[in-house]
């Protein structure tokens, strides 16, 4: 969509043509980006400014999801906000213009990029003439159609439940007090909103019970998972970063990986064996994004756990965007709300992936930068292309089952059970046929292996 810029700095796309559009198509949206002018301070203990991502970043990304959820965005703004209004955010002479705005293009829904308050909300609603959604409401809307499990269903209804409680003073219909008996002789009873909010506060108990259940059922496969000692290995990162894209390549799955926003939502597990035999579980885990809501990273936690109890995660950037730097720190925040620090190398492998869509001089500037930087020279990969990720998967079982190590091995004619095994857990190197009927082997295999091997090769012996 085109944009031009007005005079006051209001970047603002044109009106979209939509000719013969019927009633039953897509929702017809106006999307508003509000930019703040104070800078954002960070939420740890330096107090350190947080990365301010570009306007234009901030607008593709809400037009994104808006688009996510097949809304038709006919007019979109970038709108400078110095001073906020407690009423409305937007002064009074903006809202004015989107309400003409909205009524030139036949407009049902107004999203604004940004958190608003239950009184902003509603004032909103009143002067435009229009539904309108916040950022938070727009992503539990994303939320809500991607749910495909019941555990996701569960978690997305009760961050529904959560948002809506706190936005009960928007304009009902029917505030007047129910009687609390027969005739005029009972009393005030309760008001309409009071039997909403605690009818709401009921089904929130109840979800919160569904989903311990769920969450015990998790930890009961988690268990089992435990004993059959396969390290897990998730994935994460920034929505669109292409995490399903690497899923895909690293397991030969078939999850949906598109270029759309929080394309995937639940959490996806395969077995994988890596080169040199080592098995694992990958997880491919709901992407993050800035200002997730704090709903969501609650009702989210059953599954974000495979993120807290993986024994490596590999954070995954698209670092062809050019706002990699501030998705990076978003996604590190979320990581340390959930007790994993981004900053240990021993747990967390930087990945950059969609180098293919960099020019040579950039990709080149950037890996001589990082391998400046503390945390080491990440790993560049194409999940698209597979450019790297044989060095991704080598990493990994380096992680995993420690280094390769140059083995001798020698299998006596009783033990040959074993020779299978170690050809799909190392790399022969070379075999000899001995006069005994033995057979030596020369070949590489990790430290976890050659322990393997060690002890299938006592066990035989006693046996």
């Amino acid at each position: 969509m085109a944009r031009e810029k007005d005079a006051d700095g209001t970047v603002r796309g044109k009106p979209a043509h939509h000719p013969g559009t019927e009633a039953k198509g897509p929702t017809r949206a106006v999307v508003i980006v509000p930019v703040l002018t104070r800078q954002p301070r960070g939420d740890d203990d330096t107090n350190r400014p947080r990365l301010t991502r570009s306007a234009d970043a901030r607008h593709d990304e809400a037009v994104g999801l808006a688009r996510a959820i097949n809304l038709d965005p006919v007019q979109t703004a970038i709108v400078t906000v110095n001073d906020p209004r407690p009423a409305t955010l937007l002064g009074s002479g903006k809202v004015e213009e989107f309400a003409q705005i909205v009524k030139d293009n036949d407009a049902e829904l107004v999203i604004v990029d940004h958190p608003l308050t239950p009184v902003q909300q509603r004032n909103l609603e009143k002067e435009l003439h229009a539904k309108v959604l916040d950022r938070t409401g727009l992503i539990l809307e994303i939320f809500g159609e991607r749910a495909r499990t019941k555990e996701g269903t569960l978690q997305v209804e009760l961050a529904h439940l959560n948002y809506q409680k706190g936005r009960l003073v928007r304009s009902w219909t029917h505030l007047e007090r129910q009687r609390g008996g027969a005739g005029f002789l009972g009393g005030p009873g309760e008001t309409q909103i009071e039997s909403d909010r605690r009818q709401l506060q009921e089904k929130i108990i109840k979800l919160k019970h569904e989903l311990e259940t769920v969450r015990r059922t998790r930890d009961l496969h988690r268990a089992k998972r435990k004993k059959v000692p396969f390290p897990v290995v998730a994935i994460v990162g920034y929505t669109n970063a292409g995490k399903s894209t690497l899923f895909n390549r690293l397991t030969g799955a078939d999850v949906l990986a598109q270029d759309m926003l929080f394309a995937t939502l639940d959490p996806t597990l395969r077995r994988v064996r890596l080169p040199h035999g080592t098995p694992i579980i990958l997880s491919d885990t709901v992407g993050f994004i800035s200002d997730l809501p704090t709903h969501l990273i609650a009702a989210f936690r059953a599954t974000l756990e495979e993120v807290v109890e993986a024994d490596l995660v590999i954070h995954l950037r698209d670092i062809s965007d050019p706002d990699t730097a501030a998705q990076a720190e978003d996604v590190e925040r979320i990581l340390a709300d959930l007790g994993v620090d981004a900053g240990d190398t021993k747990r967390v492998i930087e990945v950059w992936n969609k180098v293919d869509l960099l020019d040579e001089g950039n990709r080149s500037r950037l890996l001589a930068d990082a391998a400046d930087g503390s945390k080491g020279p990440p790993i560049a990969i194409s999940a698209v292309t597979g450019e790297g990720i044989d060095a991704l998967k080598a990493l990994i079982e380096t992680r995993m089952a420690g280094e390769l190590e140059d083995l001798t091995v020698t299998i006596e004619p009783a033990q040959f059970g074993l020779v299978d095994w170690l050809y799909r857990n190392g790399d022969i190197v070379s075999r000899t046929d001995n006069e005994d009927g033995s057979a030596t082997f020369s070949l590489k295999a990790t430290q976890s292996a050659r322990e393997e091997i060690e002890n299938r090769l006592r066990r035989k012996n006693h046996g």
